[in-house]
């Protein structure tokens, strides 16, 4: 049983998290999308890049191209973005703007190249230097993190003003999904098996590797792990646990308003919703 102390604790953490979540929408107050009814009629399956994702397409095809696609990061640099024609892309860390980086370039000439309808997911703020086709929509969601009171992070999730701290793109992809008006969603390739591949070498280098469904380019495994050069263990450790809490805020929300998101991905370390196949038809 918890101490008086640790309540009074627990309760200052939990209001100061929430007075900061309050500031941080007044001063965004910028909604996130909504979506036509027909478009609701079946679930939306997230592609995350994870390598079970790889399964998931082998296996599942018909599936992924007879559903309503959202996908995610650099899915535009593979062979698979032609193939299954995504209706949905959400981008959310800024250094997709960054074109002197030839994998950031090479994403948006794919995104360019698109010879269907889809619906481009980006951060309030945030642009695609060289966006061009006219195919492709652009749609703003609010990438604010609320936390601190369950009331407050009901009340900014349904007015569409914040989200569970988007530590992950997965967190920003599902809650578009949910704003986009979706009630059920299944997320593939979301394998956050970080912790696998996780070391520390005999420098006292932390050592993190994110294997994708797809071979990482050389110029990107450089920049990920440069990205890492100053980063300590705890920290890492951190920013796995916002993420993975990022999962439970969300599925406190779905399980009180009538939205369902299951996790179909194959040896999937996210433990906030069911399990289950996709749906074939």
């Amino acid at each position: 049983m918890a101490s008086t102390t640790d309540r009074i604790s627990t309760f200052a953490a939990s209001a100061g998290a929430s007075l900061k979540s309050i500031v941080k929408i007044l001063l965004t107050r910028r909604r996130g999308p909504g979506i036509t009814a027909q478009q609701r009629l079946k679930p939306l399956i997230i592609l995350g890049n994870g390598p079970s994702l790889r399964q998931t397409i082998d296996n599942h095809t018909p599936a992924l191209l007879s559903h309503p696609t959202m996908a995610v990061n650099f899915a535009a640099n593979t062979p698979e973005f032609f193939t299954l024609k995504p209706e949905f892309y959400v981008l959310a860390d800024p250094h997709f703007t960054n074109t002197s980086d030839p994998n950031v370039a090479s994403l948006i000439s794919a995104i360019n190249r698109a010879d269907w309808s889809l619906t481009l997911l980006l951060p309030y703020g945030m642009n695609l230097p060289g966006l061009s086709n006219p195919r492709v929509t652009v749609m703003r969601f609010p990438a604010v993190g609320v936390e601190g009171a369950r009331s407050l992070r009901s009340f900014a999730i349904r007015r569409r003003l914040g989200m569970p701290r988007p530590r992950n793109v997965m967190v920003c992809a599902i809650m578009c999904g949910i704003w986009l008006g979706f009630t059920d969603i299944f997320i593939t390739g979301a394998d956050h098996s970080w912790t696998r591949t996780l070391s520390v070498d005999s420098s006292n280098r932390v050592v993190t590797i994110q294997p994708h469904y797809y071979k990482e380019s050389e110029s990107e495994e450089e920049r990920v792990a440069s990205v890492y050069t100053d980063i300590r263990l705890h920290q890492i450790l951190e920013s796995f646990s916002i993420a993975f809490r990022a999962y439970h805020d969300i599925a406190d929300f779905t399980s009180r308003n009538g939205i369902n998101v299951y996790n179909a991905s194959p040896g999937s370390f996210i433990d906030a919703f069911p399990r289950r196949q996709l749906p074939e038809s």
